[in-house]
């Protein structure tokens, strides 16, 4: 990690295409300006972190999902049995 200390209007070039600046100095935070090309992504820490937490939300996990295939392949299984059609005495005592 590199630490720099950086006055009001003074800039930190990264390679060739990407300049901070600091653009104010205050007791509660500091403002940058950062110009760098469009196909570079910035986001500030916190978004990248909720945005890696949303998604892994949002992945199910793969033991829930066979946890769930299985009560329902066994649901299914059992509806079939309920389904088929029995061979009751009250049938042939009606005839």
């Amino acid at each position: 990690m590199l630490i720099l200390r950086r006055k009001k209007n003074e800039s930190i070039l990264i390679g060739d295409n990407i300049r901070i600046t600091i653009i104010e100095c205050a007791s509660d935070g500091v403002r940058l300006a950062i110009d760098a090309p469009k196909q570079i992504s910035i986001l500030r820490e916190e978004l990248s972190e909720a945005e890696k937490t949303n998604k892994t939300a949002l992945t199910p996990n793969i033991d829930s999902v066979r946890m769930f295939q299985s009560i329902f392949k066994k649901r299914m299984e059992s509806e079939k049995e309920t389904d088929k059609p029995k061979d009751s005495d009250e049938d042939s005592t009606a005839k």
